[in-house]
């Protein structure tokens, strides 16, 4: 069977829309569910044997000097000139010899934001940031591209968290980016306030974009950047929000303001592409447990959890992250896949990044979005080689946008299958519940601390590319949730979940849950224990068949439509991520399966 012409997604559940008195009939529901069924097991869309040509190199890594011996100013500030050149780094903070730096020269291509000024000894703080992005929203276009700056709400301390908007559209409301056929890119910096290289790039990339050489990608594709999404763990240096929460654990949970800043505005915008810039641990644990220093400039990974449509994986690989590949090695700079390992000296297994729908990568993969992960060098370097930080985030994101801008077309009827695909599952096969990593040996490269010479190690690596099974089950028709499930309700809705008001009162074939044993504890990644998860209820279930009494007031989730998947993640409630191991819901008997087409009235939620 041949793919379909794919258009505009075919959304039977329309994250955002309201209903009004709505009956869903069983038989409509099936007649649907059978139609788009039979596409089901359709192949990818014919992939081009060969990826379209690049622009020209000078218009797609970085912003070159204006002209020789100058480097780009402030938005609206003028040329100066360029400083001596830096050294790799000086050494007497680094937790390594002159002769590991000297394998980290400054790029050819010099940047100028706020924080990488020369003899600055603080990053872009948070009011420069802003002052940046109101600059560019301000600057007259040279060309159609419209700019404006977002505030996506405050911070626990009550630091604007902001996002730049750049389109070709009408206007930057959601809607007219959506008008415009052309897929948008979220691009998003410092969910880790110790990872400050992203931001800087982020800045940098804004500028390029607005009135740069990266302006004409603005033809094929918007663009919405959220420079630091943690301005308060900015501020201080620390990995945390305000109140110590992992926010990169956070975009199921949405327990801070700033993981739900970040969703609404994936909700609103639905990007296709959602690129995470990070940094990562240069020594520290590496040096402890194997005597060996970071060797790659950049680590790279996509979504990696349960139930990401494996086309979306497809399209990740080979459109992305290939590309990228190149992209990064074509500037000299080295790269592997992302990876980490634990905070126990005596665990020397290394793994890629984990395999919960927690993280940003993962609960995007699941929103039908290419979701990627761009990690460089930088936590536990300070200031050290940041030009060439900012100069790798450059490059992979600049790679990133070319991608998106070559495919855009290819993007959205990818898209469109894997939204009528998902939509046609509800009540058929089997859904994953919890999935781990495959163990696996690895040649890992890293550097010798005191010669700076490669060194080769062979270790337990655990592959997030190969997920095994850990618990599978009948894939529900949805689920119903209590009156009383009002928060979890509420988070889903930022989300982008449909959830439906019941308005009459009725019955509904469902499977419940038996609790079989429970435990208390932390939610625990690669690393051990999530910062601020302490207190979450593992629970061990078994599912009991029968009709239940759903009475007016009460929820249902349907999962015909386009984010089942992360419904699936959020209320199957033994796993550590679910809503109610994480106290969103609090009873076990507030939430139900439902395995049979219901036949309700439902009314509108304001």
């Amino acid at each position: 069977m041949t793919m379909p012409p794919l258009s505009a997604p075919i959304n039977a559940a329309i994250p955002g829309t309201t209903y009004s008195r709505l009956r869903l009939w069983p038989a409509a529901s099936l007649l649907a569910a059978a139609l788009l069924a039979a596409c089901s097991t359709t192949p990818l869309p014919p992939w081009p044997a060969r990826a379209p040509a690049p622009p020209p190199r000078n218009a797609v890594v970085a912003p070159a000097p204006l002209r020789p011996g100058v480097v780009q100013a402030a938005p609206t500030g003028q040329p100066v000139p360029l400083p001596v050149p830096l050294q790799a780094g000086t050494l007497q903070d680094l937790p390594y010899s002159a002769a590991v730096a000297a394998r980290f020269p400054d790029p050819v291509v010099r940047y100028s934001t706020p924080g990488l000024a020369e003899q600055r000894r603080a990053f872009t703080t948070n009011a420069e940031l802003n002052h940046w992005l109101e600059q560019i929203a301000d600057m007259p276009s040279r060309s159609a591209t419209r700019a404006a700056v977002l505030r996506l709400g405050p911070s626990q301390r009550g630091e604007p968290i902001s996002a730049l908007v750049l389109t070709r559209a009408r206007d930057t409301h959601p809607d007219s980016l959506a008008a415009t056929k052309r897929p948008t890119v979220l691009l998003i910096g410092q969910q880790h306030g110790d990872e400050p290289a992203g931001s800087e790039a982020l800045l940098v990339i804004a500028q390029e974009l607005a009135q740069g050489l990266l302006e004409p990608l603005l033809d094929q594709i918007n663009v919405v950047i959220v420079p630091r999404a943690n301005p308060d763990g900015a501020a201080t240096g620390t990995r945390s929000t305000a109140n110590g929460v992992d926010m990169n654990r956070d975009h199921l949970l949405l327990n801070t303001p700033e993981a739900q800043a970040l969703a609404v505005l994936a909700r609103d915008y639905r990007p296709i592409l959602v690129l995470d810039a990070h940094e990562f641990t240069v020594a520290g644990r590496y040096l402890q447990k194997f005597n060996a220093i970071q060797r790659h400039d950049v680590l790279l990974q996509y979504a990696t959890t349960a139930n990401v449509h494996e086309f979306l994986t497809k399209a990740s690989n080979e459109w992305y992250h290939a590309p990228m590949l190149q992209a990064l090695k074509d500037q000299g700079l080295s790269t592997e896949w992302y990876y980490t390992t634990s905070s126990r000296p005596d665990d020397l297994r290394v793994s890629m990044g984990g395999v919960q729908p927690d993280t940003g990568r993962n609960v995007n993969g699941l929103k039908n979005a290419v979701s990627l992960l761009v990690e460089t060098r930088g936590i536990g370097i300070g200031r050290a080689h940041i030009q060439r930080r900012v100069h790798s985030q450059i490059s992979a994101i600049g790679s990133a946008l070319r991608s998106t801008a070559e495919r855009a077309a290819r993007l959205e009827q990818v898209r469109s299958y894997v939204v009528r695909d998902t939509i046609a599952q509800a009540c058929r096969d089997q859904v994953v519940v919890e999935a781990a990593q495959t163990p696996e040996k690895h040649a890992l490269t890293m550097l010798d601390p005191e010669t700076g010479e490669n060194r080769i190690l062979n270790v337990d690596w655990n592959s997030s590319l190969k997920l095994h099974t850990v618990k599978s089950r009948a894939r529900p028709c949805g689920y119903w949730l209590s009156a009383d499930a009002t928060v979890a309700v509420d988070r889903l809705r930022l989300l982008g979940v449909q959830v439906l008001r019941v308005a009459e009162p009725g019955a509904l074939l469902a499977d419940t849950y038996q609790e079989t044993s429970r435990e208390t504890g932390a939610r625990q990644d690669v690393r051990g224990p999530m910062a601020g998860s302490d207190g979450i209820v593992r629970s061990q279930v078994a599912l009991v068949r029968s009709a239940i009494d759903v009475p007016a007031g009460s929820f249902y989730v349907p999962l015909n439509q386009t984010l089942a998947n992360l419904a699936v993640a959020a209320l199957e409630p033994d796993t550590q991520s679910s809503y109610y191991a994480n106290r969103l819901i609090e009873r076990l008997e507030d939430s139900a399966r439902i395995m049979g087409t219901p036949s309700l009235v439902f009314e509108e939620m304001q």
